[in-house]
């Protein structure tokens, strides 16, 4: 309903986003109803609309206070931090999701079996473990979903060639990568090491853009002290975006990172 009084006042996000002094990704949540909205938050947009009329105002607020309903990643705070709670829900509302990753395979591209096994040398307790390797795959199903955002990731070859649990694991991780890539939304490269290095290479990184207008980005940051979300667009977030173009642009095409998982993938069988 508020998508359509805005379209109905010719508005776009931006002229409200900027009107109320919010980020447009805020909005743009709002809108797409992966966050909830205050009370607050709702009558400032109303008012914007020049919607005022009590009877119909109320009506609305009533709507907000019966649909508290948390999100569905809502349920994980026992096993992730808040944070990451957050970029759950950024990433689900994301219309396009870039991710490099230098050390392991993309948590949302790992079979269940590799991502318990990750989580298991990361010393997890075993009943975190069930529960971390169903945000997992509940992410990828999300993100899968018809009219989900367009992902593209970059996995460099040192995290391919990592020994993750044991052959059978390390086989059905790779044939899995090949089996992702038939999805029309799913873009994967592989960044060999015959690329050389890059000053792009800044470590692991999630870039999420969050809508149409300019470098509206949030992103994830791996870093030695733990991961670092940056929730709202800023000169950083527009440079990480830069940095994985650059990175791009020097991995293999997909046509070619499908001859190296296929050729990863005998190399494996034969030590299996």
């Amino acid at each position: 309903m508020l998508r359509q009084e805005r379209d109905s006042k010719g508005y776009t996000q931006r002229d409200v986003a900027d009107a109320l002094d919010w980020s447009p990704s805020k909005l743009i949540r709002i809108e797409k109803g992966t966050v909830g909205i205050s009370v607050t938050d709702l009558k400032a947009l109303l008012l914007h609309y020049d919607i005022t009329e009590r009877e119909r105002v109320d009506q609305l607020v009533d709507m907000v206070k019966a649909g508290k309903k948390p999100a569905w990643w809502h349920q994980y705070r026992d096993v992730y931090p808040q944070q990451f709670i957050n970029f759950i829900g950024l990433e689900s509302s994301a219309i396009r999701i870039r991710q490099f990753q230098g050390l392991i395979v993309p948590g949302t591209l790992q079979t269940p079996e590799y991502a318990a096994a990750i989580m298991r040398a990361y010393g997890s307790q075993e009943s975190r473990i069930e529960r971390g390797v169903e945000v997992r795959m509940r992410r990828r199903e999300e993100l899968l979903r018809s009219g989900g955002p367009e992902l593209s990731y970059i996995i460099d070859e040192s995290a391919l060639l990592r020994q993750v649990g044991d052959s059978e694991v390390m086989v059905g991780q790779v044939r899995q990568l090949m089996e992702l890539s038939a999805y029309k939304q799913m873009h994967i490269q592989v960044m060999p090491f015959s690329a050389g290095p890059s000053s792009a290479m800044v470590g692991s990184f999630i870039v999420l853009e969050l809508s149409e207008e300019q470098d509206d980005y949030a992103m994830m940051l791996e870093t030695p002290d733990g991961a670092v979300l940056v929730d709202e667009p800023n000169e950083q977030t527009a440079r990480y975006s830069k940095f994985f173009t650059e990175l791009r642009d020097k991995a293999l095409s997909e046509d070619d990172t499908q001859v190296f998982l296929d050729e990863l993938l005998g190399r494996l069988g034969e030590d299996g």
